[in-house]
């Protein structure tokens, strides 16, 4: 009734602008003859109509359905160049469809049904309409009720698998994913055999893309597989699903595969006899409908005259049934005489079936002459040289290198000009410290200044010697540590397994005697800092802010080398008792050993004096190796102190060094 109305409205509103005449503009015809074709409806204009598609679109209620015309065609039109826009009529009712409900959205030449329902089977118009034409064309929805107790779709999509072979099914919504994409819309799949879901990556179904399942081993009976596509839409989450009818087939023919040749290059000598095998399998159940041939310049070869200087053998074909069932064929290839016009060229055998068409080659080269004797020569001598040569720098590194500074000491900086006092500061246990040891002090006063500071010429700072008097012992540490190139710690099995003894008895005696409280205080206040974090502590201060600045500068700021004088062998148990900063550091670059000095088997004879040697009224007997510079373990030390060059630093390099 309004629609009519609104008919005799617009009827009456021409015979007033008739009256009018020459008032009346343009532009209100145009809006007059709009308002007359929705008057008059899509059944009114004078379109081009192609008709129902033939391909129905079929749905179940509650689920998503999409209607698309094939309208936008270059058959249809120019569609790139030519502007146009859709339009979607319920043909039931004659009512343009709108996006006003979310339930039913139209998206151009796509019509989405959402959630649908049984009142909506029917024919859907959809109109192109370009600025010079219109063009028509309806769509079938067929709304079904699913079958009662049935899992899946009531109508189905048929696809056949292979029995007892790998095999994939096709999603048949192929065409909703790729819409969902050009949108940007993301989806997920899910497959269900039967009832049941199937799961993703287990033993048997993988998720392919594209909408693709693959099953590892068919069976032999028939199932049903059904695809669900989830995905949301103009606010609404919607499904939409399909099953496949899987047929088994026992027999089948999958595509060939070449086994020889195998893309490979062969070298042969001129004049020869040359023979290659074509090697095909086929996996197949039954009789396979398949030919070999050998092809060379895209000619295929297919004399079989032994006569001729190229021919091959007549097709030859064996089953096989495990580990996989099929069948193998083979041709062979034969040149009676290799010619120069035979080299350089690709030689493809290829496989001719209906599953496709591979193929592999070979290039036919002339051989090399024989260079392997003297070319296996030349490698070994170089490698036995090599060899050699690693050897005998692993075994003389340390000579090596000491050799090259005293030939070349030009090729090393002057480090006199570094602004550094000291070459090393040497730190020990001093005396009443935790870890204390006469032999240890003896060297370090004696043994360790007359090599180094005498023999050598390297200037050493060693607490209790060089120290200032008054000056604070955390000032004495970290200028004169500041001042050194390297710092010598030197240490005994003692030096650390003993603090961490001292320390046990302090936590001990602090929870079990509350009248030395007092003096529990006292040590835990001298003992609270280790140089790694860890629970070893140091009663001695200067030996603990000895090895704090060490570790600290060594390993944090990799501005100090540290150098570890082991002064007796450790073992595996001691060591695993020290300081986990002390064990990595030992670990990474080692230790110099005093312990493995011949000398030390007489008990460090060149630190100490022995009772003979007293009774002699104090004279040493026969000089030891052991203070000879020479020996090994001097040169390790000089291997690790600062090298003494003589090339100057630039006047620029020094002032930053000072500062």
């Amino acid at each position: 009734m309004k629609s009519g109305w609104l008919c005799i409205l617009i009827s009456k509103c021409c015979l007033c602008l008739s009256a009018m005449g020459q008032r009346a503009t343009l532009g209100s015809l145009l809006f007059l003859f709009g308002l007359f074709g929705i008057c008059t409806g899509f059944e009114q204009e004078n379109c081009t109509n192609y008709n129902l598609q033939f391909e129905r679109v079929y749905s179940v209620p509650g689920d998503v359905a999409m209607l698309t015309s094939s309208l936008v065609s270059s058959e249809v039109f120019n569609f790139e160049t030519v502007p146009y826009n859709f339009t979607w009529y319920d043909s039931k009712t004659g009512q343009e469809i709108s996006n006003e409900t979310s339930r039913i959205l139209a998206h151009g030449e796509t019509l989405w049904f959402l959630n649908i329902t049984l009142d909506e089977d029917g024919e859907y118009v959809s109109i192109l309409r370009t600025p010079s034409w219109c063009y028509r064309q309806a769509t079938r929805l067929v709304v079904e009720r699913p079958v009662a107790g049935e899992c899946g779709r009531p109508r189905k999509a048929y696809q056949t698998l292979t029995n007892g072979v790998a095999d994939t099914l096709s999603c048949p919504l192929k065409e909703y994913i790729d819409k969902l994409d050009s949108y940007n819309i993301t989806s997920s799949l899910e497959w269900y055999r039967g009832c049941d879901p199937i799961v993703d990556e287990n033993d048997r179904y993988t998720y392919l893309p594209d909408g693709k399942l693959n099953i590892g081993l068919v069976e032999s009976t028939n199932n049903f597989y059904t695809c669900t596509l989830t995905f949301s839409l103009g606010g609404r989450i919607g499904s939409v699903s399909e099953t496949i009818e899987a047929f088994v087939s026992r027999k089948y023919c999958m595509t060939p595969r070449v086994n020889q040749p195998a893309n490979e290059i062969i070298k042969e000598q001129m004049g020869s006899n040359f023979y290659k095998l074509c090697r095909v399998f086929v996996p197949c159940v039954g009789e396979p409908s398949v030919d070999i041939v050998w092809l060379v310049r895209d000619e295929f070869i297919l004399n079989t005259d032994p006569a001729d200087r190229v021919y091959t053998s007549e097709q030859r074909k064996e089953a096989q049934t495990v580990p996989e069932e099929g069948v193998w064929l083979e041709r062979v290839l034969t040149i009676s005489e290799l010619r120069e016009e035979d080299f350089h060229i690709n030689y493809t055998c290829r496989a001719y079936s209906a599953k496709g068409f591979p193929g592999s080659y070979f290039t036919l080269l002339p051989a090399d002459p024989n260079d392997i004797l003297p070319i296996g020569s030349v490698l070994g001598g170089v490698t036995v040289l090599f060899i050699v040569s690693v050897s005998i720098y692993y075994l003389f590194k340390v000579d090596i290198v000491l050799w090259f500074r005293s030939m070349f000491p030009i090729l090393y900086t002057n480090t006199d000009l570094d602004g550094k006092l000291y070459d090393a500061y040497v730190a020990y246990a001093q005396p009443r410290a935790v870890g204390f040891s006469t032999e240890v002090e003896e060297f370090v006063l004696h043994t360790l200044p007359q090599v180094l500071e005498k023999a050598c010429g390297y200037k050493l700072f060693i607490a209790g010697r060089d120290c200032m008097p008054g000056m604070a012992v955390v000032d004495s540490v970290e200028e004169n540590i500041q001042a050194s190139r390297r710092l010598l710690l030197l240490y005994t099995a003692s030096t650390f397994i003993r603090s961490s003894i001292s320390n046990n008895n302090n936590n001990i005696s602090k929870s079990s005697d509350s009248r030395d409280n007092s003096e529990s205080k006292t040590s835990d206040r001298s003992s609270n800092m280790s140089f790694d974090g860890s629970e070893e502590v140091y009663p001695d201060s200067r030996q603990q802010l000895e090895c704090l600045e060490a570790m600290h500068r060594t390993l944090l700021e990799e501005s100090l080398k540290v150098i570890l004088v082991e002064m007796e062998e450790i073992t595996p148990a001691q060591l695993a008792l020290f300081p986990e900063s002390m064990r990595h550091l030992r670990n990474k670059q080692g230790a110099v050993c005093w312990w493995k000095n011949p000398s030390m088997k007489q008990r460090w004879r060149t630190c100490m004096r022995t009772k003979e040697d007293e009774e002699k009224g104090g004279q040493d007997t026969q000089p030891s190796a052991s203070i000879s510079p020479s020996s090994r373990f001097w040169k390790e030390m000089r291997y690790s102190m600062p090298v003494r060059g003589k090339r100057a630093l630039y006047p620029e390099k020094t002032a930053l060094l000072n500062l």
